[in-house]
Order: structure tokens, then C-alpha cells, then sequence
């Protein structure tokens, strides 16, 4: 199972969930099973770390974050077999810009969060608080995407 999250610049949610899923698939003894990777819709942080706020709240539940922004590719929509956007607006231009066959591979990220479906929200403007919550809501997302993958 190939698996890419998508938000908007690669920043700030996507490689935090990229990061989660990669250590609960470690954790699970499933490291070969699972890839993961992270993209942006846009290209303004292209080759930059994630934000050190999504690097801090990683940290304190032990996950290391190690990808570097990058765009969506066009052979994305085609290498991956599931592409989880962080908002409805990453659904969208997803969408516009992806072949027919590949559309049921778009899912938002929160559609697998038991607390409820919605955005996970772009923290990039806020304080650190803005990184705690949307960490809960990855970790959820990413524990019961995990979980259906084992069943």
C-alpha cells in the first residue's frame, strides 16, 4: 500500500501525518507493507523541512519528521494507491488536476478520524496550540487508517 498525504505547501500537516503513519507502521511491524510520502499543492516550500512547530509537537510524541516540501506530480495520482488530502480545498485542486481513473484515490484525511469528519485546519498562522490539535487529529486518522489496512 502506497500512501500520500497532501496539503497545501508540505510544511506543516502532510509531513506531520506523513511522519505518524510512517512510525505507527514501524511500530506495527508493518515497515515494507506501507510507504509513505508527503506532497503540497503549491510549490512555495519546495526542499524545505517540515515547520519547526510540526518538528516540535512530533517530537513529543517521538516521531521524527525527515521529508523535504516538494509539489504533486502528475505521477503521483498514478504511483499511489491512496492520496489523503488535509482539506477540502486540497480535495479540490486534487481533483482538478487528476485523471478520472485515479479519483476514487483522493480521501480527506479526517473521513478515517472517529471524532468526526471536517478539515484538519492549516496551523501555519497560529501559535503552537493550532500544532497540538491537529497532531491529535493525524494521530486518530492515521491509527484508523492503519487499522483498516490490517483488516
Amino acid at each position: 500500500m502506497r500512501v500520500l498525504f497532501v496539503c497545501l505547501g508540505n510544511i506543516c500537516r502532510s509531513p506531520l501525518a506523513e511522519g505518524v503513519l510512517k512510525h505507527l507502521v514501524d511500530k506495527n511491524g508493518l515497515t515494507g507493507d506501507v510507504e509513505v510520502d508527503s506532497a503540497g499543492t503549491c510549490a512555495h516550500h519546495v526542499g524545505q523541512r517540515a515547520d519547526p512547530r510540526s518538528q516540535a509537537v512530533a517530537k513529543t510524541h517521538g516521531v521524527t519528521l525527515t521529508s523535504r516540501g516538494r509539489q504533486v506530480a502528475a505521477s503521483d495520482f498514478e504511483d499511489f494507491d491512496l492520496i489523503v488530502a488535509m482539506d477540502d480545498e486540497n480535495v479540490s485542486n486534487l481533483r482538478r488536476e487528476c485523471p478520472d481513473a485515479q479519483q476514487s484515490k483522493i480521501r480527506l484525511m479526517r473521513s478515517w478520524d472517529p471524532e468526526g469528519e471536517g478539515d484538519v485546519p492549516d496551523p501555519y498562522y497560529g501559535g503552537p496550540r493550532g500544532f497540538d490539535l491537529i497532531y491529535d487529529m493525524i494521530d486518530r486518522s492515521c491509527r484508523a487508517l492503519l487499522a483498516e489496512f490490517r483488516a
